[in-house]
């Protein structure tokens, strides 16, 4: 069983910064990719970033050269640093990772970008 955890959301002026972390459950974590997802109000869940377990990295256009995805397997953490944050940014954020064909998902962290 994977459980998957985040933290970090929160109500951020735009232009500022937040730092989402999930973390998860397991012993596998060092084996996986891992991704962040974001779902907006009255749209489709989009991918965000993924790493591999060998740290590669890979953004949606929206967000690249702002949002950086990392990881800590000795924490068995990921993280999303988040820059330049715009209006469009806000979303429901979940982490996920898949294993052994099945899909995990955290339960999402709000994150709100206003003025």
């Amino acid at each position: 069983q994977v459980q998957l955890v985040e933290s970090g959301g929160g109500l951020v002026q735009p232009g500022g910064s937040l730092r989402l972390s999930c973390l998860a459950s397991g012993r596998f974590f060092s084996e996986n990719g891992m991704s962040w997802y974001r779902q907006a109000p009255g749209k489709q869940r989009e991918l965000v970033a993924f790493i591999t377990s060998g740290g590669t990295t890979n953004y949606v256009d929206s967000v690249k050269g702002r949002f950086t995805i990392s990881r800590d397997n000795a924490k068995n953490t990921v993280y999303l640093q988040m820059n330049s944050l715009k209006p469009e940014d806000t979303a429901v954020y979940y982490c996920k990772t898949r294993r052994n064909s099945v899909d995990y998902w955290g339960q999402g962290t709000q994150v709100t970008v206003s003025s």
